[in-house]
């Protein structure tokens, strides 16, 4: 051990927020529950309002708590969000420059295995769902904001139903990244014949991934996703690879 070495010390409003967060986490306190008023709160950790506000606002940063204000308001317990994490990864990918390419490519990596997993091991619920979700994705095949909006959905679906809770976040990210990517362009692009064309050979794709799930095809399922989500990243390519992630905007 380094002699002399500085040790940082915690503010006493992050050891507040540590406490509370732990409480969060455990499920000690709900979604949804009031945190005790600021006088108790101030008595019990005997710090002064300015403080039990300043953990508050680390709180409510990370998604944990939303504060309101005035004679109703008071602090209330909300559910850690993966949009919270997923903002954050965001600006460090963007203030690496990375393209949205890098994040289709991370993607191909995350998605097929879910394929090659669900095709081994399903069940009945798991099948009906996703044939409910293609449905879904037929159901608005003229609609194409909607369409975007159900066949994102397949595939938050897919991942979900794999069961992994490290990947289904991971996944959940990435996600939320390519759509704040692509909000800027996609309102323009969606009325093109072209993709269009892609949505409607994307939906077929899902179609018959399903079909492979529930054959038990766990090889072909896996190759097929991979192809998908390659013909996906191709596309951003096609339309400029090197374009630099922008989600400040």
């Amino acid at each position: 051990m380094r002699v002399g070495r500085q040790v940082r010390v915690p503010k006493t409003a992050e050891l507040i927020a540590a406490a509370l967060r732990r409480q969060i986490v455990h499920r000690e306190l709900e979604p949804g529950d009031a945190l005790p008023s600021e006088s108790s709160l101030m008595e019990q950790f005997g710090v002064s309002r300015p403080t039990l506000r300043e953990a508050y606002r680390v709180l409510e940063s990370e998604g944990l708590i939303n504060v309101r204000r005035g004679a109703h308001g008071g602090a209330r317990v909300t559910a850690p969000d993966a949009e919270v994490a997923a903002r954050y990864a965001g600006l460090i990918l963007e203030y690496r420059e990375a393209t949205l390419a890098d994040v289709y490519r991370a993607s191909a990596v995350l998605e097929p295995p879910c394929a090659r997993s669900l095709a081994n091991k399903h069940t009945a619920t798991a099948l009906n769902r996703l044939r409910a979700a293609v449905e879904a994705e037929k159901a608005v095949l003229d609609d194409p904001m909607a369409l975007v909006a159900a066949q994102d959905a397949f595939h938050a679906l897919l991942v979900e139903l794999a069961g992994n809770q490290t990947l289904n976040l991971l996944s959940s990210m990435l996600r939320y990244i390519v759509d704040r990517a692509n909000a800027a362009h996609l309102a323009d692009a969606l009325d093109s014949e072209v993709h269009k064309s892609q949505s409607r050979k994307a939906h077929r794709t899902h179609v018959k991934l399903v079909d492979l799930i529930a054959a038990g095809k766990a090889d072909e399922a896996e190759k097929l996703w991979a192809r998908h989500i390659t013909a996906a990243d191709d596309a951003v390519n096609a339309a400029g690879s090197k374009t630099l992630l922008d989600l400040l905007n």
